[in-house]
């Protein structure tokens, strides 16, 4: 090996390990809480209108970025023409992932949704080894399809079918895994940087998003919606727009200090997590021995993609022309 190759084998160790874990832990905290305060103010509270929930989180993301820049807490580049080329095709993949989530949580009970999300990670393989040029180990390829097996098993067993649950959470699967993918690609700090796509991204997004809710009703139904004064609903209901915040910008951090793949795997261990919270306290999950089974296997393929890790052996590997030309640029 020669000196140069030796030198350069640090820089490919991507991130050290500590950044990686705790990205990734916050990542999984904000989803875990946003989900199960979604499913308190669309399903507890039976709130009628998802797309202005999602409205009121790209706001406050708006709002929390841009006082930040004003203050110098944050940096990211001043709007021109060349921005919105510059993100394409993050915001539509970003509003459709929004609303195919809100709704999906709404329609399903929190067990299934979770179960259905698995799917994202397959998805997310496949669009990294397309879009970004990565490849894996059969290691970590064994552990994503055991998740999805137990997922198919899970599934197969639903006592509780629901076509328009199943639609819109699948949906949210195929934005979820873009979203991720993109993202990855586009937080390059000499471009627009992880702040920049977040802001960006629900700034081109809210006011369509708001025409869309009024045409089809669905800012009418809020408008009328009647537990406005009710201080527990306003108060959960100003969370989840603070944690929809939250989950965006732990999202971007787990995937710059990550793969899309491990922010992926990450929300499905959180998934499961929140299934069996739903077992014991959610009310709306049916028990079968089928689902239970399934959702066992799905638990140790992310604990069995997890090992592998923080192990570091799941390193994405470069296609080799670009390896060779990382190396002959360092020599």
């Amino acid at each position: 090996m020669s000196t140069a190759q030796a030198a350069e084998e640090p820089a490919l160790a991507g991130p050290a390990p500590l950044p990686r874990l705790l990205s990734a832990l916050f990542y999984g905290a904000c989803s875990f809480l946003l989900v199960l305060v979604n499913k308190v103010v669309l399903s507890t509270y039976s709130f009628p209108s998802p797309m202005f929930l999602g409205i009121g989180q790209m706001a406050t993301t708006i709002l929390i970025l841009y006082v930040s820049k004003l203050n110098k807490i944050i940096h990211f580049p001043d709007f021109d023409k060349s921005i919105p080329v510059k993100l394409f095709p993050l915001p539509l993949i970003y509003v459709g992932n929004h609303i195919s989530g809100l709704s999906s949580t709404r329609k399903l009970s929190l067990p299934m949704f979770t179960v259905l999300r698995k799917f994202t990670i397959p998805l997310t393989l496949l669009l990294e080894i397309i879009i970004l040029g990565k490849r894996y180990p059969l290691s970590i390829i064994v552990s994503v399809f055991a998740i999805i097996l137990g997922a198919f098993i899970a599934a197969g067993s639903d006592l509780a079918f629901n076509l328009e649950g199943y639609t819109f959470v699948l949906l949210n699967d195929i934005f979820t895994a873009a979203n991720g993918v993109y993202t990855k690609q586009k937080i390059d700090p000499k471009e627009l940087g992880k702040y920049g796509v977040l802001f960006y991204n629900a700034f081109f997004m809210v006011i369509p998003t708001v025409i869309i809710s009024f045409s089809t009703g669905d800012l009418q139904q809020a408008t009328d919606f009647k537990h406005w004064t009710n201080f527990l609903f306003l108060f959960q209901f100003l969370l989840s727009c603070l944690l929809g915040f939250l989950l965006m910008y732990s999202t971007v951090l787990c995937s710059h200090y990550n793969s899309a793949l491990t922010t992926a795997v990450v929300g499905a261990i959180k998934n499961v997590s929140i299934a069996y919270i739903g077992m014991l306290f959610g009310g709306d999950y049916i028990f079968s021995f089928l689902n239970f089974i399934g959702l066992n296997i799905c638990m140790a393929g992310g604990l069995r993609y997890s090992f592998l890790t923080l192990r570091g052996n799941i390193k994405p590997k470069q296609p080799p022309d670009e390896e060779n030309t990382l190396l002959d640029s360092k020599s």
